[in-house]
């Protein structure tokens, strides 16, 4: 089941509660396609995550956990793992943070730009750079298995505050 594509730089008005709706359901879907459990955890992590639309860190998952009950890192962390595992997330390397992932249970490679400024975050799937960074990778003869390209910028409405 492909997931709509979310425009890029949420525009913040939109249907936000559908948004998480859909990713929940995708989530139940993907974990019964691959025989694996949607634990409350699980989903109440990724619930998070795709609440902020912008990359969140595990212990501001930690945090908001917390607050309903107990939680304890190495639960998030698991949790986390296994929701990217499944393509459920992408991990954001350089601001340690996870974000909702547009195109769960499709194999693509995540390409992202940042915002510097406020951290938002689109999402791109272009074919020819995952292609490129293979090809040139074979000239080295080095095997990719996973790429993660990010781009930091400001997006639009932090270039029109600025």
């Amino acid at each position: 089941m492909k997931t709509p594509p979310i425009p890029p730089f949420i525009d913040h008005s939109h249907d936000h509660r559908s948004c998480v709706a859909r990713a929940l359901r995708t989530a139940e879907d993907l974990c019964h396609r691959h025989q694996q459990r949607f634990t409350t955890i699980r989903r109440r992590v990724l619930e998070l995550v795709w609440r902020q639309h912008k990359p969140i860190g595990a212990y501001q998952v930690l945090e908001l956990l917390q607050k309903n009950g107990r939680a304890a890192p190495p639960t998030v962390y698991r949790a986390l793992d296994f929701l990217q595992q499944l393509g459920l997330v992408h991990r954001i390397a350089s601001l340690n943070a996870y974000v909702g992932c547009t195109a769960p249970g499709e194999p693509h490679d995540g390409q992202f730009l940042i915002c510097e400024s406020c951290h938002d975050l689109a999402e791109l799937e272009i074919p020819s750079i995952t292609r490129a960074i293979a090809e040139r990778s074979a000239d080295f003869d080095f095997e990719p298995h996973r790429q993660t390209v990010e781009i930091m910028g400001l997006c639009p409405s932090c270039r029109e505050e600025a």
